[in-house]
């Protein structure tokens, strides 16, 4: 082999269609999955003839992701020469300052740098450094401060786990009870102003100096149809967005990613992987909700099928400082629809054990990635986590892609799962605009 041997930390759905996108790049010679799950197990056999259940998966399954130098071991017994961190907590963690420390090439941000989702307020400490747009804001450490700020700002209320909540921790409500319960329940929180129009997420690859964008999605955090319900990671998303302002790409760079991209370098912590960046359309010009440190959940599953660039390329040239050496990023010209089916209570107690018929729905168009997922001592594949599947499809149009997704979606035998049933709806529709000028 002569190419990219690729260890992909995290256990997810994110992690799962990280994987798949690499194995599509000629670059990348074997993707591992630490810890993996039952979809990435079954990714390794069939792209690269390694035994689902084998003794090389089996070691992968005991992995701590936190745990940075079980990473480099790993990494090194299996002869990589790309790692590549999934989830947050690992970066929080540090686990990719171990990783380079240990001489290995690492898609993923520092401790330092991944502060940026780490602490709501760090973020905003970078933003106002670097003159990013952002709603106004307090940083409320105890209940009276959190009673001022809900006062400033009224209703709708916004009130954010100032640290890391696995995508949960923000509610918006205007019942002020609810709001003030929720700060009391994380302690310290951000409290910031109500921001009205459309959500988009915009991804970009950063080597610390230079960054390449990926095409914008949007993702839906209720619950439940019409959004309703409470916040979740995610249940579902579309890319790319027919409703874009044409300039959304440009502006977010210039504005947004790009500022902060530098300001993190100025102080001496360069950000290197993928900074994400959650944005509101608003009355009053682009804003922007949150950064996170990583890819996320479920925009990525929709995202990477339509990427025509060599995944592991883009992230090898990006470890090692050379993303400015790669052109534009190339798309396929399709659209994609991810439809995720949850486990009956999520996001509060989520049921898990639930029985999952296979094979699962898998065409051209049409794949599953695997979120949370296990195999019972029978075998069996069964629900382990809230978000359990993620049902993908692409095709020509918007429509077409979403009706292909539901029609996959029907045909998952899971008793114990749901799915909203208006992902991307409002953009087939046409019933979507931001709410002023970027």
């Amino acid at each position: 082999m002569s190419g990219l041997t690729v260890l992909v930390v995290g256990s997810g759905g994110r992690e799962h269609a990280l994987a798949t996108a690499l194995a599509r790049d000629p670059a990348v010679d074997v993707v591992h999955t630490a810890p993996g799950n039952p979809g990435t197990v079954a990714l390794a056999a069939e792209r690269f003839g390694v035994a689902a259940g084998g003794p090389v998966q089996q070691r992968l399954a005991a992995l701590n992701p936190t745990d940075g130098a079980a990473v480099v071991a790993l990494a090194q017994e299996l002869q990589a020469n790309l790692v590549v961190i999934g989830p947050e907590a690992p970066l929080v963690a540090g686990v990719a300052d171990t990783v380079r420390a240990a001489g290995l090439a690492c898609f993923g941000p520092s401790a330092a740098a991944a502060r940026i989702e780490g602490s709501k307020q760090f973020a905003k400490d970078i933003m106002t450094a670097a003159g990013v747009p952002t709603a106004r804001s307090f940083y409320c450490t105890d209940a009276a401060s959190a009673e001022a700020a809900l006062g400033a700002f009224g209703p709708p209320y916004v009130v954010k786990n100032d640290g890391l909540a696995a995508g949960k921790g923000v509610v918006v409500t205007s019942d002020r009870a609810a709001a003030l319960a929720h700060a009391a329940a994380c302690g310290t929180v951000v409290i910031e102003e109500y921001l009205d129009g459309p959500e988009v997420s915009l991804f970009a690859i950063t080597d610390g100096v230079t960054s390449r964008p990926l095409l914008p999605a949007q993702d839906f955090k209720r619950v439940g149809d019409r959004d309703s319900g409470p916040n979740t990671g995610g249940m579902g998303a579309y890319c790319p967005l027919p409703w874009a302002p044409a300039d959304l790409v440009e502006q977010t760079m210039t504005r947004v990613i790009d500022p902060t991209v530098a300001e993190l370098a100025a102080r001496g912590t360069p950000f290197v992987g993928l900074l994400y960046a959650g944005l509101a359309l608003t009355s009053r010009g682009l804003r922007v909700i949150e950064f996170n440190a990583r890819f996320g959940d479920p925009e990525t599953q929709a995202i990477l099928p339509l990427l025509e660039t060599g995944l592991g390329t883009v992230f090898n040239a990006a470890a090692n400082g050379r993303l400015a050496d790669l052109g534009p990023l190339t798309w396929r010209p399709e659209t994609a629809v991810t439809v995720v089916v949850a486990a009956q209570g999520y996001p509060a107690e989520p049921v898990t054990g639930g029985m999952i018929g296979e094979p699962l729905p898998l065409s051209d168009a049409v794949h599953v990635i695997h979120a949370g997922t296990a195999r019972n001592a029978a075998g069996q594949l069964v629900s382990a986590g809230g978000r359990v599947l993620d049902v993908v499809a692409k095709a020509a149009t918007l429509s077409q892609a979403r009706a292909l997704a539901y029609e996959a979606a029907g045909r998952i035998a899971f008793p114990q799962g749901f799915y909203r049933h208006d992902i991307a709806e409002w953009a087939v529709a046409g019933l979507i605009q931001p709410a002023g000028s970027l």
